[in-house]
């Protein structure tokens, strides 16, 4: 299955990317890891040697890399729109990466569209979850590694979701501090499906601003 929109022949120029504990497919079958390939074969990603000098160099870099894939596959999670399991990564990036670093570089990669599911919510509806495709997962890990230290210490001191080195239990820590301080006021305050609505680019867009300006 090559990257979509673009049409390769197969090659063996990431034969490094699998550990000796991988499974040797039979022709035509995609190759698969097994159970315990998964926490060691990233170590042997024979990516690039070269230094990295953009941005974009440095999500490529080798040691990036195997972190993102060791993060999406102790992650697994169901397979996205393609239909590609996290089990699938290893055998169809040592087969196209090639390609897809060259459209990565020359900013030609697009993502794949993500699979919409419906989970129930604790109060009742539903919420749609996007589940994008493992490679386009990979790719966006190795991206937020490289970008989190940019941008999250521009973020609100009171912000605690989601982010390194802060926890639900500060933001309780911190309700308490208010609290034992004599503030006896608190707000709930939720927006409906406002992630579902928001332009994203706009606020990307104008974050990317703060920081280059």
């Amino acid at each position: 299955m090559p990257p979509v929109g673009v049409r390769v022949s197969l090659n063996t120029e990431m034969q490094k990317f699998l550990s000796e504990k991988t499974v040797t497919p039979s022709p035509g079958q995609n190759p698969r890891m097994t159970a315990d390939s998964a926490q060691v074969s990233a170590a042997s990603m024979a990516w690039t040697n070269a230094e990295p000098d953009t941005l974009m160099e440095r999500v490529l870099a080798p040691a990036n890399l195997r972190r993102a894939y060791q993060r999406v596959v102790s992650n697994k999670g169901a397979p996205g729109a393609d239909g590609m399991t996290v089990d699938e990564l290893a055998g169809y990036v040592k087969q196209y990466w090639p390609t897809l670093k060259t459209r990565l570089l020359a900013g030609e990669y697009h993502p794949q569209g993500v699979r919409a599911v419906d989970i129930p919510k604790p109060k009742g509806g539903t919420r749609q979850l996007g589940i994008p495709c493992v490679v386009d997962r990979l790719i966006q890990q190795a991206l937020l590694q490289q970008l989190t230290p940019i941008f999250d210490p521009l973020f609100s001191d009171h912000s605690y979701g989601f982010r390194p080195g802060r926890s639900a239990h500060q933001a309780i820590e911190t309700a308490r501090a208010h609290v034992a301080a004599g503030h006896r006021w608190c707000v709930e305050l939720d927006l409906e499906k406002f992630l579902d609505r928001a332009s994203q680019y706009p606020l990307v867009h104008e974050e990317c601003s703060k920081r280059s300006g």
